[in-house]
């Protein structure tokens, strides 16, 4: 009996979180162990079907690099990468695109549906959904900047009970181009700002940001992501991680976490909880912040 009452007490707890955020957009950037896993692929799914059910709105944006690695490695097309980014030759940019707007994509969208979801996968170039620009004047290739993201269409599918599952390829103001290469940590940062979420959630292989001493940093904002930076605790792949959610809490995002794609339902212990999991991002003079503070107190302990 008391395994069901703490049951119970559970649901109970969740219900004020859930009122929080019933009819609010949260985007997903949904990568690392969580996508390639059959087991956590379960567990992503069964996470997205309940939120749709208590009334919020999600948007799944992917990523896929690991796959994509391991094709042009089969196919001897080098992969070259700066600060994170990956260089995208017009080989490359095709191998991009089968992965990603194909295979993967697809897999997601009918994984969501046989849970019950609504999900309709789609790519940044459907309706231009991502318009882009080559990276540093084409430093990096196809990789592109975003320059604008179709928000009306895909609140269009948001208010139709659709749950968009966007691949990071981006349109070209060129026609006949084959398009861009997004960073899918970058995508999920645009689309979250464009759509006003109320978080923006990225998923992928580690607990959260952690310090030189592998303690986990529950709370960052600007400020703070700028001096790890700059001695060397943020490097390398984190950086367009932790870049993106910082240009989502400025540009009209609540709040921005890198959570551990890696534990069961870390979407819904993310959302249903006081504590939460993962790293948090916050601007400290955000009065809708609702800053937990056993998450500042956790980062002084």
């Amino acid at each position: 009996m008391q395994k069901k009452i703490n049951k119970v007490q559970t649901l109970l707890d969740a219900i004020p979180h859930i009122k929080k955020f019933s009819n609010k957009t949260i985007v997903i950037k949904y990568g690392g162990s969580a996508q390639t896993s059959p087991e956590l692929q379960e567990k992503f799914a069964e996470d997205i079907v309940l939120l749709s059910l208590v009334g919020i709105k999600p948007v799944i944006v992917h990523g896929g690099g690991s796959r994509i690695s391991e094709l042009l490695d089969q196919l001897n097309i080098q992969s070259e990468f700066v600060d994170g980014h990956r260089v995208t030759s017009k080989e490359t940019m095709r191998v991009v695109e089968m992965v990603l707007s194909g295979e993967i994509n697809k897999n997601i969208t009918s994984l969501l549906n046989h849970h019950g979801s609504k999900a309709i996968g789609i790519s940044g170039k459907d309706s231009s959904i991502i318009k882009a620009k080559p990276k540093d004047n084409g430093k990096f290739g196809y990789t592109g900047v975003v320059t604008d993201i179709n928000a009306q269409m895909l609140n269009n599918l948001l208010d139709q009970g659709f749950i968009p599952v966007i691949a990071p390829i981006a349109d070209s103001a060129e026609p006949n181009h084959p398009g861009f290469n997004i960073n899918a940590d970058v995508a999920a940062s645009k689309i979250a700002s464009a759509l006003n979420a109320q978080k923006v959630l990225f998923l992928t292989d580690i607990v959260g940001v952690l310090n030189k001493d592998k303690k986990l940093l529950t709370s960052l904002d600007k400020e703070e992501v700028e001096d790890y930076k700059k001695d060397g605790t943020i490097a390398g792949g984190m950086i367009p991680k932790v870049d993106s959610c910082i240009e989502a809490i400025h540009s009209g995002v609540n709040k921005a976490h890198i959570i551990d794609g890696r534990v069961e339902h870390s979407i819904l212990l993310e959302l249903f909880t006081s504590d939460g999991v993962g790293t948090q991002f916050l601007r400290r003079d955000n009065p809708n912040n609702g800053i937990d503070m056993q998450r500042l107190i956790n980062n002084d302990m």
